[in-house]
């Protein structure tokens, strides 16, 4: 949810300025990269409608062009190789600890002799590239969200590491910082809006810039997402990613909305239901947060019921009818009967998901639960049921089922409610759902009704 939030942020900032939304794959950490992640985010972003204006780019294809300027900052002496091992930066680490010192990289390889060097490579150690950080300098910029931000070199860790451990005289796997940069320069990026906790990425990330004799990108951190108690958001709080959001029955517009409200407040004109466009013609970063945003469950619920209320039974069919065929019910019934059945379930809809458990009892004929059979027993509710039965109108309009009813209770002798009861039992199984008529309704109009209601007479 994090994730496709900033993402979009991006995208609304990029719509309301006619700039370009780019979409940048970064998979230097091979380890947790796997195609799989990779097609999930494209999956995600184009059902929520976010649509990228270059071709995707894959920053591991262009780890040729990362390596050039890492050996361009080595030639210039703004990094160096550190043949530090394992054990001794373990060591190092236990060490800082001890005396309860906050971890950092001591640097102890940056101003090698060349007798060093030489002695290094002849033990067959192999070396990272670290870019060196002035402990002194000052690194500003100023925040889109947070306004002016500064760090002092001191404050991220040492020396950076910018390429994994290669064999002498080549040159690692480049790391995410390293890469980015390079990227956003090849990539004419302009702007950089992501979540507050790249600040210390930003930082160091600034310094390669002015290294690389590049412009600096205009950055926005936005704030985190939290959960009830104030915790950043985790999987331990049920938060899953865009494509379960989607299995669980959550429409795009609502994750859309919602997405939006975490963290930016819209303009009082807007109001709090609004689609993609009409929030990008008045997005701004005055406007966003500073504070987490908290993910409310109830919040998202809301907005999805809202946005499936408002569609229509074609639109909402179409929406369901994947999802009843997967749960195996019988979706051999026209078209148009169909959309007919989902705007009588619209109303009362939160998730799409609850649209099959509530057309269950209209496509597979139903088993009536023990409310209903107790219904049943009840004196008179047979003697009208039949009565039903025997006087089903061929022509099934609202008007006629009614009078129908009036005239079974009067044949029975008990009270009208008793027979809608029952014939909703006969009907659907059950003592709850939407409104009976319109449920009787649909059922007479593929012929289901006359043999519900001679089955509960059985």
């Amino acid at each position: 949810m994090g994730t496709a939030r900033t993402a979009v942020f991006n995208w609304l900032f990029a719509r309301r300025h006619g700039g370009q939304f780019l979409l940048r794959i970064e998979d230097t950490d091979r380890e947790r990269s796997q195609k799989v992640f990779t097609d999930s985010i494209l999956t995600g972003l184009r059902w929520l409608g976010l649509d990228w204006d270059e071709d995707v780019v894959v920053q591991s294809r262009r780890s040729r062009d990362h390596q050039k300027a890492i050996a361009a900052l080595l030639a210039s002496g703004q990094a160096y190789r550190c043949y530090a091992t394992e054990a001794e930066l373990n060591a190092m680490r236990e060490a800082q600890q001890a005396a309860q010192q906050a971890p950092r990289h001591d640097n102890r390889h940056r101003n090698l002799s060349p007798e060093q060097i030489a002695a290094f490579r002849k033990e067959g150690r192999h070396a990272v590239v670290r870019f060196r950080i002035d402990d002194t300098q000052d690194i500003v910029w100023q925040d889109m969200v947070r306004g002016p931000m500064r760090w002092q070199g001191a404050d991220l860790g040492g020396d950076m590491v910018i390429a994994r451990r290669a064999p002498a005289h080549q040159i690692g796997d480049p790391l995410y910082n390293l890469a980015v940069v390079v990227d956003d320069i090849a990539m004419g990026i302009t702007h950089v809006i992501r979540g507050e906790d790249h600040i210390a990425n930003t930082a160091k990330q600034l310094l390669l810039y002015n290294a690389l004799g590049a412009p600096q990108p205009s950055f926005a951190h936005t704030p985190l997402i939290l959960n009830r108690e104030g915790r950043k958001l985790s999987k331990r709080d049920g938060v899953t990613s865009i494509d379960d959001f989607r299995a669980l029955g959550y429409v795009a517009s609502a994750i859309n909305n919602y997405m939006c409200l975490l963290g930016w407040s819209p303009p009082t004109e807007l109001g709090e239901r609004f689609d993609l466009a009409e929030a990008a013609a008045v997005f701004g970063f005055d406007r966003v947060n500073k504070a987490g945003g908290r993910f409310d469950w109830d919040k998202l619920n809301w907005l999805n019921s809202q946005a499936l209320h408002a569609m229509d039974g074609a639109t909402l069919r179409d929406a369901l009818l994947p999802r009843w065929r997967q749960a195996g019910l019988n979706t051999d019934q026209p078209q148009p009967w169909q959309e007919q059945l989902a705007a009588l379930l619209g109303p009362s809809l939160v998730v799409l998901q609850d649209g099959v458990e509530q057309a269950r009892p209209f496509l597979s004929r139903p088993e009536l639960d023990d409310a209903s059979c107790a219904q049943l027993q009840i004196k008179g509710c047979r003697a009208a049921l039949r009565h039903v039965l025997q006087h089903r109108p061929e022509t099934f309009t609202l008007a006629a089922a009614k009078e129908q009813l009036t005239a079974a209770a009067r044949a029975a002798g008990v009270k009208k409610g008793l027979v809608m009861k029952g014939v909703r039992a006969a009907l659907l199984g059950c003592l709850h759902g939407p409104d009976l008529l319109l449920s009787w309704e649909l059922l007479h109009g593929v012929g289901e009704d006359g043999p519900r209601l001679q089955a509960a007479l059985r």
